[in-house]
């Protein structure tokens, strides 16, 4: 009986102690953008390289983000959760997947991975914007730098 209880305990203890990691990891998830091996780009850049045409600049975020701080001057809207996400991208691209396209999302944790997942799929030329539109450790973003804005119109992709 003695040997059942303190087994009991330890599953108790490794339960508990497992349930402490999985959150953390989890946390860390959601909080920490991927490693990404492909360029970056700063906003300041991205914008100029995108109004030059040198770039092919994708804000990546929903509607409703988009609705509610306007998009960057020069970027696309491709909302990232679309089933027919890279379908809409080789339209955009001419099915050229050596393009630069510069990703944009809020913070740039969705950019960082959705870049991981597009050079796994082909696109050759992927940069991730990490500052995003609302700044992250990287900078402070397209909207505190005060970069050109323009109102997201639902005609947008």
């Amino acid at each position: 009986m003695a040997g059942e209880t303190s087994r009991t305990r330890r599953w108790v203890v490794l339960g508990a102690v497992g349930v402490v990691a999985t959150g953390l990891a989890v946390r860390e998830y959601r909080l920490i953008p991927p490693v990404y091996a492909g360029g970056q780009l700063g906003v300041r850049d991205a914008h100029q390289q995108a109004v030059s045409g040198e770039i092919l600049l994708l804000d990546i975020r929903t509607p409703r983000e988009w609705a509610a701080t306007g998009v960057g001057e020069g970027a696309a809207t491709l909302d990232m959760r679309r089933e027919d996400f890279v379908e809409v991208l080789d339209q955009l691209t001419d099915g050229d997947r050596t393009t630069a396209i510069a990703l944009i999302c809020a913070r740039g944790v969705r950019s960082a991975r959705l870049s991981n997942r597009l050079s796994e799929a082909g696109f050759v030329n992927i940069i991730d914007v990490p500052e995003g539109m609302l700044g992250s450790a990287a900078g402070p973003g397209w909207l505190r730098t005060g970069l050109p804005l323009v109102d997201y119109e639902k005609e947008q992709l």
